[in-house]
């Protein structure tokens, strides 16, 4: 039985490559809910229907564990499918905790990008009170990062300017960690290096999700020998034309070899 991966869009993609380096063995399904991408910035009941909907088919596929590679439907989520479904499901969540850790003894702050729905979600809200216990941890919404993620549009010339401009009421020299809070934001750490200052840590949660996930297949007994096939959706429908296959591949390439991303990944 396949692995599933769920995301909105291809962000969910720089979980997926942090699992191959786990469990490269393993065969995938990759679900990509295209059609409704950007989640974040829909009204919360619209998004959890297209998270259902997509879950119960990746169910009908035979999965034997799902990650949703998706900060904004973890925090909307998880919780309501993990009681629906009977394969282990993970989440990935803002990496707060370890950002707290790591600032505080620096007496710097941690910036945490993510969607607005991520960001206003209780799930978020609450973690950050039970860290947060010197007030050093703050956030920016970045909508504009998955748009350019979905176009295939990773051009430094086009990315920077942006970040420019949302971060231009910030200090940077104040945070000691950037939590990169969405998966599609991964794409961009080579723009987001050339704003802060060199020595800003940035992380994301996807190496914790994907060692907790071969953690639970080893506890049950789930590690296979497959091939590290995998196969992609989008929306429900099997991705097959060889431009998009393509596409995903190369992205899948570049991301394990950290290379900067242009366009036509």
């Amino acid at each position: 039985m396949r692995i599933g991966f769920f995301d909105s869009g291809i962000g969910g993609m720089t979980v997926l490559q942090q699992a191959l380096r786990f469990l490269p063995n393993e065969d995938y399904i990759f679900y990509a809910d295209t059609l409704h991408v950007p989640y974040g910035e829909k009204p919360k009941e619209e998004v959890r229907e297209y998270i259902f909907n997509a879950v119960d088919f990746m169910a009908n596929q035979g999965i034997k564990a799902l990650v949703i590679a998706c900060n904004t439907a973890t925090s909307i989520a998880v919780d309501d499918l993990r009681k629906k479904f009977d394969f282990p499901i993970l989440g990935i969540e803002p990496a707060v905790k370890p950002a707290v850790q790591s600032c505080e003894g620096k007496r710097k702050k941690v910036l945490v990008l993510a969607t607005n729905l991520t960001l206003r979600e209780e799930k978020f809200q609450n973690l950050v009170k039970s860290i947060d216990h010197h007030d050093i941890v703050e956030s920016l919404p970045l909508p504009g990062l998955v748009e350019f993620a979905e176009n295939f549009e990773f051009r430094e010339e086009k990315v920077v300017p942006y970040l420019k401009e949302k971060l231009s009421s910030f200090n940077l020299k104040e945070y000691g960690t950037i939590v990169l809070g969405c998966t599609h934001f991964p794409y961009f750490e080579n723009s987001i290096k050339k704003i802060f200052p060199e020595e800003v840590d940035i992380i994301s949660g996807s190496i914790g999700t994907s060692k907790n996930l071969k953690r639970i297949l080893e506890t049950k007994n789930q590690i296979n020998e497959g091939t590290g096939d995998i196969v992609f959706f989008k929306s429900g429908y099997k991705v097959e034309d060889k431009e998009t296959l393509s596409n995903y591949k190369k992205l899948l390439v570049m991301l394990d070899r950290k290379s900067p991303l242009t366009t036509g990944a």
